[in-house]
């Protein structure tokens, strides 16, 4: 079972991105984190500042960035630069509002 040394949360909304969190990898690395605990990155409605207002929970949502993004994301913090880092998503149903976006 793997237990984390430091975590550190990460808040992803349009204002930060998967590629504002990949400017930071290094500097997390330097500080001893071991582990990214993350807000949802599922498609949420517009403008969402948390997240956890869902309208579609197979898609990524395209206000935190893409699919290849969020890849380059999971292949940087688990690269040489940042060896063995997790990436933590709280996908507990009963916390995500899963809503209808008109």
């Amino acid at each position: 079972m793997y237990t984390p040394s430091a975590t550190y949360r990460i808040q992803f909304n349009p204002s930060f991105s998967f590629q504002a969190t990949r400017k930071i990898i290094s500097y997390l690395a330097e500080l001893g984190i071991s582990t990214i605990y993350a807000s949802p990155i599922f498609k949420a409605r517009k403008g969402s500042t948390h997240g956890y207002d869902v309208t579609d929970p197979n898609q990524i949502n395209p206000e935190i960035g893409s699919w290849q993004d969020f890849q380059l994301l999971i292949e940087m913090s688990t690269g040489t630069e940042w060896d063995g880092c997790r990436t933590l998503y709280p996908i507990t149903w009963p916390t995500i509002a899963v809503t209808r976006c008109s």
